[in-house]
Formats: structure tokens, sequence, C-alpha cells
């Protein structure tokens, strides 16, 4: 009797697991569907988190922009080229440079009749890079009108001055610095006497040039560049640096579209 009676228990005990087996996984399935649909669900958070570029065990203070705003950034950069406007915006570094370099050539050889103009908003960096832009802008035949916005200090602010004269141009509230070049060294007496010497040569170059862009004497120039000497777009354009504060953009500036 016994064994009988376990005999048709048994066959009760797994239909019964069955039953709740199947309850689970319909339980599952409901809070699977709902975190679908709520806002704050697990996985609505993990695909807003792929979408924006957040990685799951990112907090929100080092999350990116989303995607789409680099192809639209980009878009800007590629219509603004297509006007001959180009931008230095930040360190003057050796990428920077042949950016510049590149775009610079290119509208030479696609218009040399027609200006280009540059933006600067930068706060200097590499005298060797600079010196790329520079002989860049000097070496082709198209105009090459300058506009400092916010900042252009140290080689920033010598490239703004080596525009085309008369196309040199800042807005009011821009600010403008000059000064002596800074370098660093470390090593043997010889090692370190070859990189001041180094140093000494781009004072040298950048205090001439700086003296013939400015109208400037190159003592004054020489003494002003011993430290770190700021100005104003007006005392700017009374130094030489640039030759106008740009008040209504179009008196002063205009652009031109590329020829097909």
């Amino acid at each position: 009797m016994a064994a009988i009676a376990m005999a048709t228990t048994t066959p009760l005990m797994g239909s019964a697991a069955k039953s709740n087996k199947s309850s689970l996984q319909l339980q599952q399935r409901f809070r699977f569907r709902l975190s679908l649909k709520s806002p704050v669900g697990t996985r609505t958070r993990t695909r807003t988190r792929a979408l924006f570029g957040v990685q799951a065990n990112q907090t929100p203070k080092d999350k990116g922009p989303p995607p789409f705003l680099f192809d639209r950034f980009q878009g800007v950069i590629d219509q603004l080229f297509h006007h001959r406007i180009i931008r230095l915006g930040g360190p003057v570094e050796d990428d920077v440079a042949n950016i510049l370099v590149s775009q610079l050539l290119y509208l030479d050889a696609l218009d040399p009749s027609k200006d280009i103009v540059m933006y600067i908003n930068s706060p200097g960096g590499s005298v060797t890079a600079g010196m790329a832009i520079f002989d860049t802008m000097k070496h082709i035949r198209a105009d090459v009108s300058t506009v400092c916005v916010g900042l252009a200090a140290s080689m920033a602010a010598f490239i703004l001055s080596a525009g085309t004269k008369g196309k040199r141009f800042s807005l009011p509230n821009a600010r403008i610095m000059i000064h002596q070049p800074l370098g660093g060294t470390q090593g043997s007496q010889s090692d370190m006497e070859i990189q001041c010497n180094e140093v000494l040569h781009h004072r040298a170059v950048l205090s001439g040039y700086l003296a013939y862009n400015t109208g400037q004497p190159l003592e004054k120039i020489i003494e002003d560049t011993d430290r770190d000497f700021f100005m104003s777009a007006k005392e700017a354009k009374e130094y030489g640096i640039v030759d106008d504060v740009i008040t209504n953009p179009l008196k002063s500036l205009q652009p031109q579209t590329i020829s097909n």
C-alpha cells in the first residue's frame, strides 16, 4: 500500500513542480517586458548609455557628447572650408600645423585670386610648428586674412601678425599676448648649451619678423617680449599686430565661395 501511495503521489509532485516552473517563467517574462516599457528599466538605461557613448561603469560626469554631434561639427567645418574659412583652435602642434598647411595649399591651388580667412583662438605652442604655418602663409599666392577670437598668445600672436597687411583683424574682446620663446633642457653642459643656442636663435628670428610685421623697432620688440606682454584688441591695433577691430563683420570680412 505504501508503495502504491508513493507511486500515486509522485506524479502529483512532478506536475506541481512543472506548474511552479512555468509560473516563474511567466513572471520573469512579465518583468522583462516591464523593463522594456519602463523608462527607468535596466535594459532601457543600457541602450541609452550605448546611444550616448557611455559605458555601464561610467558616471554622468564621464559621458561624452552624442556621436551625431561630431558629424554636425564636421559638417560645420566643411561648410566654413567651402567659404575659404579655416581655423587655428587650441595649442599650436605638429598635427594642427599639418592640417592648416594642407588646407592653405589646397585653397591656394584651387583659386589663388581669392582670400583665405584664418580664425585664431590659441594659447600658442611649438615654435617649429608655428613656423611651418607661417612659411606656408608666405609661400602661397593667395592673401591670408587673420582674425583673433578669444585669445592669440605666444606663437598664435605671431601667426596673427603674419597675415596679409591690411587684412589682420581682432574681435573687440579678444586678448593678444607676446613673449620670448620658452624652453627647458637637461643633460650634459654641451647638450644644454646647444639647446640654449637654439632658443636664442628662435628668439632672434621671431623678434625680427615681429618687428617687420608690426612696424615696431627691434629693440622695443625685444624689451616687450622679455616678459608676458598682454594687449587688448585696441592696443594690439595700436601696436601693429592687427589692422582693425571688427565691430561690423559686413564691413570688414567678405567670405568668398569656392568656385567650381
